[in-house]
């Protein structure tokens, strides 16, 4: 089977925006869903969020997901029901298993002790959710900083559940199908996208070449079918990228 590649601009995605927030919505879902765009092999979920400093997501619930967060720029402030909480930053690699059922909130609000606000400035980050290999587990939290690694260049395998990964991942997500990684590349540097049956290509920043398509600019993905290590070359100002790497997609009965 030859690669497919379906493109999806920036311009593409539907735009969420109230007061507070900025999301643009890779997938559709919610009552109103289109449901020709509601996934792509494992990836259920691709929002590229900003939040205003001193708002955001206030406690809610979640059920048998993994919820993995990628921060751009700024910082994020995490709690949930099962105690962790956390600040979430750039290069810090964070799941949340919602398992059995979990409350968590999000939010743009950590403050100093002396009282000032100590994240003045918006949060921009990517959210993404895949569907568990097993139902009904217990909740649970990972993140592990992998700033180092990434400033050596290439492939970091920010979290996976692929059993060839084990010794490799940064941090772990219960699904044996999906392995997320992601690449900080320097001008001009070429990496090659993972052979599998489903590749799904992110721009965080910068542009990329992508070989049998061409210009990719920031805010694009590319949803590759049969994907055959396509080499994927930065622009003159460097690129981010995350790669979902699947080897099997959702079935809706």
């Amino acid at each position: 089977m030859r690669a497919a590649i379906d493109v999806r601009h920036s311009s593409s995605r539907h735009l969420a925006r109230t007061e507070w927030l900025r999301s643009l919505n890779s997938f559709s879902f919610g009552a109103d869903a289109d449901k020709g765009n509601t996934h792509f092999g494992m990836l259920l979920v691709s929002n590229e969020d900003t939040v205003k400093p001193g708002t955001g997501f206030d406690t809610h619930p979640h059920r048998d997901m993994e919820i993995v967060t990628w921060v751009l720029e700024g910082a994020l402030v995490h709690k949930d029901s099962t105690g962790h909480n956390g600040i979430i930053y750039p290069g810090l690699a964070q799941r949340m298993t919602a398992g059995a059922g979990i409350l968590h909130s999000e939010r743009n609000d950590s403050w100093t002790l002396t009282g000032e606000r100590e994240h003045a400035d918006p949060v921009h980050f990517i959210q993404m959710w895949v569907l568990p290999d097993t139902a009904n587990v217990t909740p649970g939290y990972e993140q592990l900083d992998i700033n180092a690694p990434l400033k050596q260049g290439g492939w970091v395998t920010l979290a996976s559940g692929m059993a060839k990964h084990s010794g490799v991942r940064a941090i772990s997500v219960r699904q044996k199908h999906a392995a997320l990684h992601v690449a900080r590349l320097r001008p001009d540097e070429t990496v090659q996208a993972a052979t599998a049956p489903f590749v799904h290509l992110f721009v965080a920043r910068g542009t990329i070449a992508l070989e049998s398509y061409g210009l990719l600019g920031q805010g694009d993905a590319a949803r590759i079918t049969a994907s055959e290590g396509q080499r994927i070359t930065a622009g003159a100002d460097g690129a981010e990228v995350l790669m979902w790497e699947m080897d099997a997609t959702i079935s809706f009965q």
